[in-house]
């Protein structure tokens, strides 16, 4: 048992660094000196603010330097050398997916100081041709979702409809079901931090186009891709909706809710019962999230909970043949 466990550790470990780049995002930019020279081994750090975690790269030969593997989340961007002030870009949002460029300038000065650079991020991602949009955690939680469904959100971005697939002549629309720039539904990618979240063999069926629907509150963000999107993402000729989980930072937090239905707060409807009731719908949605740091600046924890309980009734409606029909 031992040896599988550590088995399992070696290839999670392999499998982390040879991963493609799904939910994290990638820092690039050149660092210049007043003239307009490109600077060669300038020593350039990240930090997230939330974290306190900093990773640091030189430039090489031309420049140019590139952080891969970057965990959304706001960073301060520094370059150095001696014989040159620090430059710093403060509050670098880095999206999920995102190819972010930062472009630093060395001034003249002793490393004790310290220069702001405006206008160091740019704010189209020029280092990329996918195209698509970036819906934020703020976002999923804020607006309305009937059902709690996040991917519904993906009806925001352009090019983007809702389908609806079903059986007979009733079409029942499902979880994350829409079609992208004319597409069949069933032709989009869902991923969830990089982990295949397709729910294969129900084009025909009323299911969920997902494995998992996460809770909109456990969702950091999500990147709509509808164009051009890079190959590390494969299979998808519709759109790939990229979901990045939130995680834990240096602050404690958390939030709990419930969202809750009742027969008696619904409306009757066209169609009623024989009986002349309201079909009953009592549906309850409940759970909570919290994440913080189990070492500071290190170490982070986050998890989530969400129930969920219905009770449903439907009034259907048919035809019976008459004699002369028979």
């Amino acid at each position: 048992m031992k040896r599988a466990f550590l088995a399992m550790l070696l290839v999670l470990g392999v499998s982390s660094s040879a991963a493609a780049q799904f939910e994290t995002a990638s820092i690039v930019g050149t660092v210049r000196d007043d003239t307009g020279a490109v600077v060669d081994g300038a020593a350039v750090t990240i930090t997230n603010i939330e974290t306190g975690v900093s990773s640091t790269r030189n430039t090489d030969g031309s420049g140019n330097y590139e952080f891969f593997t970057v965990r959304l989340g706001t960073y301060v961007v520094t370059a150095e050398k001696a014989g040159f002030a620090v430059a710093v870009a403060d509050s670098v949002r880095v999206a999920v997916g995102a190819r972010q460029r930062v472009d630093l300038n060395l001034q003249v000065g002793a490393l004790t100081e310290r220069i702001e650079v405006t206008g160091a991020v740019t704010q189209l991602e020029t280092d990329t041709s996918q195209r698509g949009q970036v819906i934020t955690g703020e976002e999923t939680r804020a607006l309305p979702l009937n059902g709690r469904e996040y991917s519904a959100l993906s009806l925001l971005s352009p090019g983007v409809r809702q389908s609806s697939i079903g059986t007979g002549s009733v079409a029942q629309p499902r979880e994350g079901s829409f079609n992208v720039n004319g597409l069949r539904s069933t032709f989009n990618n869902f991923l969830i931090d990089g982990v295949d979240n397709n729910a294969y063999g129900t084009s025909n069926q009323g299911f969920s186009n997902q494995v998992m629907q996460p809770s909109p509150d456990a969702v950091a963000e999500f990147r709509v891709v509808t164009n051009n999107m890079s190959a590390e993402y494969g299979r998808s000729g519709g759109a790939t909706i990229n979901v990045a989980y939130r995680g834990g930072t240096n602050r404690l937090q958390g939030s709990a809710w419930e969202f809750y239905r009742d027969t008696s707060l619904n409306a009757t409807g066209f169609f009623k019962s024989p009986s002349g009731d309201k079909p009953p719908l009592e549906r309850n949605q409940f759970g909570g999230v919290i994440g913080g740091a189990l070492v500071r600046n290190k170490a982070f924890f986050f998890a989530d909970y969400e129930g969920f309980r219905q009770t449903r009734g439907l009034v259907a409606n048919t035809t019976i043949a008459n004699t002369a029909q028979r």
